[in-house]
């Protein structure tokens, strides 16, 4: 081979088929192997052509070949797992409804909904403000510097996210960020980060995070509060002797014997409310690789 971006072509043809995930992990691995590799070897022998010094480094990594079949076989142990039924065990629907309650997914997707508009509006300002003071020093010699910094932050948050999204909502994302050389010149650093249609994508992530965090944290708070408030119902009632409603100077008690149906409603409404979260946690997790991981 006689270039990085050949071998890393081939890499991903040969990774055909996996995670996206893991093929963008498998390509950061070896551009920064190779990478390093060649910079050092032509260090210590100067006269060493780049087509000689790759084919070495080649030698000791791995051909592209070896390194996907490497890749595929630790796949499975990288994709997160969560415990579930095997397929010849049958799930009658009562199993499939109540099931949800040990489902770390959904408990999972719960926490992430709530966390959603603490990391959207983190989210948001950083990127709304980096782009701004980007624009507006643009036409200073420290606007560039500026811009770097802050677009290489995107790819550094993008990567956090994508540990939370795994972590919590069970997708699996990519654990390296992407490798950048270090002795890449300013000027060819901006150019690469600016051009990579990835760090628009994240920035685009990172402003949509705002209104789906208020959706998603105004929806759980207003189930949990339901759910809670039904339950509570009853006892309020019963230990405090206080009315529960209160309409036109008029308090109004709910009988006892709708405690029972009170109870069934909050169980009711606490099951739907974790199906949900199941469902929203699937769906966002989907929209995070698409923008933060890519085709």
């Amino acid at each position: 081979m006689k270039s990085i971006d050949e071998y890393l072509t081939t890499l991903e043809n040969e990774l055909a088929g996996s995670d996206l995930a893991t093929i963008k992990d498998a390509r950061t691995d070896a551009e920064e192997h190779l990478q390093t590799a060649i910079e050092n070897m032509k260090e210590q022998n100067p006269e060493m052509s780049d087509v000689e010094a790759l084919s070495i480094c080649i030698k000791e990594y791995g051909a592209p070949e070896e390194i996907a079949s490497a890749y595929k076989q630790v796949e499975e142990y990288l994709v997160p797992k969560y415990p579930s039924r095997r397929k010849s065990e049958q799930v009658t629907v009562w199993g499939r409804v109540f099931g949800i309650i040990t489902d770390p997914r959904a408990w999972g997707s719960m926490l992430y909904m709530l966390l959603a508009l603490i990391t959207g509006i983190i989210y948001f300002s950083w990127a709304v403000t980096g782009i701004s003071l980007s624009i507006g020093l643009g036409i200073l010699i420290f606007g560039i510097p500026v811009a770097i910094i802050f677009l290489i932050s995107v790819r550094g948050i993008s990567f956090l996210e994508g540990r939370l999204v795994e972590g919590l909502l069970g997708v699996q994302m990519p654990r390296r960020m992407a490798f950048t050389n270090p002795g890449m010149k300013w000027t060819d650093r901006l150019k690469n980060l600016t051009t990579d249609r990835y760090t628009w994508y994240s920035i685009l992530y990172m402003i949509l995070q705002l209104p789906l965090g208020v959706v998603y944290f105004t929806l759980m708070v207003v189930l949990v509060s339901l759910v809670l408030g039904v339950f509570a119902i009853p006892i309020v009632q019963i230990i405090f002797n206080q009315p529960t409603i209160f309409m036109n100077n008029m308090v109004y008690y709910f009988p006892v014997w709708s405690y029972p149906l009170l109870f069934a409603g909050a169980i009711v409404i606490f099951l739907g409310t974790m199906h949900l979260a199941k469902i929203i946690g699937t769906l966002h997790g989907r929209f995070a690789k698409t923008l933060l991981v890519g085709s």
